[in-house]
Protein backbone atom coordinates (compact mmCIF):
# COMPACT_ATOMS: atom_id res chain seq x y z
CA UNK A 1 0.00 0.00 0.00
CA UNK A 2 1.12 3.48 -0.81
CA UNK A 3 0.61 6.12 1.65
CA UNK A 4 -0.30 9.45 0.10
CA UNK A 5 1.86 12.40 1.18
CA UNK A 6 0.94 16.30 1.19
CA UNK A 7 2.79 19.08 2.35
CA UNK A 8 1.68 22.88 2.20
CA UNK A 9 1.86 26.18 4.20
CA UNK A 10 -0.56 28.47 4.64
CA UNK A 11 -0.64 32.14 6.18
CA UNK A 12 -2.64 31.58 9.41
CA UNK A 13 -1.30 30.90 12.83
CA UNK A 14 -0.74 27.52 13.90
CA UNK A 15 -3.63 27.28 16.70
CA UNK A 16 -6.11 28.63 13.76
CA UNK A 17 -5.21 26.18 11.32
CA UNK A 18 -5.30 23.34 14.31
CA UNK A 19 -8.43 24.92 15.48
CA UNK A 20 -10.03 24.33 12.34
CA UNK A 21 -8.68 21.26 11.04
CA UNK A 22 -9.46 19.67 14.52
CA UNK A 23 -12.82 20.35 14.28
CA UNK A 24 -14.90 17.20 12.59
CA UNK A 25 -17.59 19.48 11.89
CA UNK A 26 -15.46 21.69 9.35
CA UNK A 27 -14.31 18.09 7.22
CA UNK A 28 -17.09 18.44 4.86
CA UNK A 29 -16.03 22.45 4.13
CA UNK A 30 -12.88 21.46 2.59
CA UNK A 31 -12.69 17.44 1.63
CA UNK A 32 -14.80 17.34 -1.44
CA UNK A 33 -15.95 13.33 -1.05
CA UNK A 34 -17.02 14.30 2.91
CA UNK A 35 -21.02 14.63 2.78
CA UNK A 36 -21.66 15.15 6.15
CA UNK A 37 -19.59 14.17 9.92
CA UNK A 38 -21.07 13.33 13.48
CA UNK A 39 -19.01 13.24 16.46
CA UNK A 40 -20.35 10.11 18.50
CA UNK A 41 -19.19 11.32 21.73
CA UNK A 42 -19.89 14.93 24.06
CA UNK A 43 -16.76 16.04 24.72
CA UNK A 44 -13.78 17.86 22.54
CA UNK A 45 -12.45 15.83 20.02
CA UNK A 46 -9.51 14.52 20.95
CA UNK A 47 -7.81 10.59 22.00
CA UNK A 48 -10.30 8.26 21.59
CA UNK A 49 -12.99 10.28 20.08
CA UNK A 50 -15.23 8.84 17.23
CA UNK A 51 -16.24 10.27 14.11
CA UNK A 52 -18.77 9.27 12.03
CA UNK A 53 -17.96 10.46 8.39
CA UNK A 54 -20.26 9.96 5.20
CA UNK A 55 -18.12 9.98 2.35
CA UNK A 56 -19.22 10.11 -1.44
CA UNK A 57 -17.47 7.27 -3.00
CA UNK A 58 -18.07 5.81 -6.72
CA UNK A 59 -21.81 6.25 -6.92
CA UNK A 60 -22.58 5.66 -3.43
CA UNK A 61 -22.97 7.70 0.42
CA UNK A 62 -20.95 5.43 2.85
CA UNK A 63 -20.76 6.09 6.68
CA UNK A 64 -17.47 5.32 8.13
CA UNK A 65 -16.63 5.87 11.81
CA UNK A 66 -13.28 6.45 12.43
CA UNK A 67 -11.60 6.75 16.23
CA UNK A 68 -9.06 9.33 17.10
CA UNK A 69 -5.84 7.14 18.16
CA UNK A 70 -3.24 9.82 18.66
CA UNK A 71 -3.99 13.34 19.74
CA UNK A 72 -0.78 15.83 20.66
CA UNK A 73 -2.94 19.34 20.90
CA UNK A 74 -1.56 22.04 18.74
CA UNK A 75 1.14 19.68 16.99
CA UNK A 76 -0.54 16.53 15.76
CA UNK A 77 -3.36 13.84 15.73
CA UNK A 78 -3.84 10.40 14.14
CA UNK A 79 -7.04 9.14 13.05
CA UNK A 80 -7.97 5.45 11.22
CA UNK A 81 -11.03 4.00 10.42
CA UNK A 82 -12.91 1.18 12.42
CA UNK A 83 -15.05 -0.39 10.29
CA UNK A 84 -16.34 -0.72 6.66
CA UNK A 85 -14.95 -2.06 3.63
CA UNK A 86 -12.51 0.30 3.35
CA UNK A 87 -10.38 1.74 6.57
CA UNK A 88 -8.43 5.03 6.04
CA UNK A 89 -5.16 5.67 8.35
CA UNK A 90 -4.90 9.69 8.79
CA UNK A 91 -2.35 11.21 10.06
CA UNK A 92 -2.00 15.34 10.34
CA UNK A 93 0.90 17.81 11.99
CA UNK A 94 0.46 21.49 12.25
CA UNK A 95 4.06 23.12 12.13
CA UNK A 96 4.48 26.90 12.85
CA UNK A 97 6.38 28.73 10.67
CA UNK A 98 7.47 32.62 10.69
CA UNK A 99 7.70 32.55 13.99
CA UNK A 100 3.99 31.68 14.38
CA UNK A 101 2.94 33.73 11.62
CA UNK A 102 2.24 30.76 9.15
CA UNK A 103 1.79 27.32 9.45
CA UNK A 104 3.32 24.20 7.69
CA UNK A 105 0.53 21.33 7.31
CA UNK A 106 1.52 17.78 6.57
CA UNK A 107 -0.65 15.34 5.58
CA UNK A 108 -0.55 11.02 5.44
CA UNK A 109 -3.51 8.99 4.07
CA UNK A 110 -3.48 5.08 3.62
CA UNK A 111 -5.71 2.80 3.35
CA UNK A 112 -7.27 -1.16 4.70
CA UNK A 113 -9.57 -2.91 2.58
CA UNK A 114 -11.93 -5.47 4.67
CA UNK A 115 -14.00 -8.31 2.64
CA UNK A 116 -15.37 -6.22 -0.78
CA UNK A 117 -13.35 -3.21 -0.09
CA UNK A 118 -10.35 -4.98 -1.04
CA UNK A 119 -11.59 -4.93 -4.80
CA UNK A 120 -12.66 -1.32 -4.27
CA UNK A 121 -9.82 0.15 -2.98
CA UNK A 122 -7.73 -0.28 -5.91
CA UNK A 123 -10.25 0.30 -8.10
CA UNK A 124 -12.36 2.85 -7.18
CA UNK A 125 -11.15 4.76 -3.68
CA UNK A 126 -7.46 5.42 -4.44
CA UNK A 127 -8.14 6.77 -7.68
CA UNK A 128 -10.74 8.94 -6.23
CA UNK A 129 -8.38 10.05 -3.47
CA UNK A 130 -5.62 10.83 -5.49
CA UNK A 131 -7.65 12.89 -7.98
CA UNK A 132 -9.62 14.36 -4.60
CA UNK A 133 -6.61 15.13 -2.29
CA UNK A 134 -4.80 18.14 -4.45
CA UNK A 135 -7.82 19.57 -4.43
CA UNK A 136 -8.69 19.26 -0.73
CA UNK A 137 -5.53 20.71 -0.37
CA UNK A 138 -6.54 24.19 -2.33
CA UNK A 139 -9.88 24.02 -0.25
CA UNK A 140 -8.35 23.82 3.15
CA UNK A 141 -5.97 26.53 2.40
CA UNK A 142 -8.15 28.81 1.08
CA UNK A 143 -10.75 28.04 4.11
CA UNK A 144 -7.45 28.76 6.57
CA UNK A 145 -6.40 32.43 4.84
CA UNK A 146 -9.72 33.21 4.60
CA UNK A 147 -11.58 31.94 7.54
CA UNK A 148 -8.94 32.82 9.95
CA UNK A 149 -7.91 35.93 8.50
Amino acid sequence: MSTIHEEFDVDCRPEDAWAYIIDPSHMPEWQLSAVATEQLDDRPFGLGSRVRVTRHVGRRDIPMTMECTQYEPQRSWTVRGIDGPVRGNFHGEITPIDDGRRTHVTMDLDFEGHGLGKLLLPLVVRPQVRKEMPRNEQLLKDKLEHTTA
